[in-house]
C-alpha cells in the first residue's frame, strides 16, 4: 500500500471533520449524487445524499459517535483505506465503543462515490 496524494487525503480529512461537527452539508458537498453509504449501526447501505443526511439525523438522535482519521493508504486497486479512531457514546455520555476500524472509500475523481466499513483492525 502507499499514501494517497494530499487533494484526496485533504477532502476525506474535511469529510471527517464535518462530520464530527455534525455539518452534513458539508460532508455531503464532497460525494456524488449517487453516493452509497453503509448505515453502521443498522446494516445494509444508504443510497443518495438526501438519504444519507436522514440517516445521519436519525443515527444523531441515537448516539454520538465520533471519527477520526489516523492513517491513509491505498489498495492495488486505488481504493483508500482510512484508519479511523472511533468512540460511540449514548446521549447521556457513556462509551459505548472506543475502537480502531478501517473505513474503505472509492472515489469519483475528487468525490466520494462509495464508503464501506472494513473489519476492525
Amino acid at each position: 500500500m502507499t499514501t494517497t496524494g494530499d487533494s484526496t487525503i485533504d477532502r476525506l480529512r474535511a469529510a471527517y471533520d464535518a462530520f464530527n461537527k455534525r455539518d452534513a452539508d458539508a460532508v455531503l458537498a464532497l460525494m456524488t449524487d449517487d453516493v452509497s453509504w453503509p448505515r453502521a449501526f443498522k446494516g445494509g447501505y444508504v443510497e443518495g445524499p438526501d438519504v444519507i443526511r436522514d440517516y445521519w439525523a436519525e443515527q444523531w438522535t441515537e448516539i454520538d459517535a465520533t471519527v477520526d482519521p489516523v492513517s491513509f493508504a491505498t489498495d492495488n486497486e486505488g481504493r483508500i483505506i482510512v484508519s479511523v479512531h472511533q468512540v460511540v457514546r449514548d446521549l447521556d455520555g457513556n462509551a459505548l465503543a472506543d475502537e480502531h476500524v478501517r473505513h474503505r472509500f472509492i472515489m469519483d475523481g475528487k468525490l466520494i462515490r462509495q464508503m464501506e466499513l472494513i473489519d476492525a483492525s
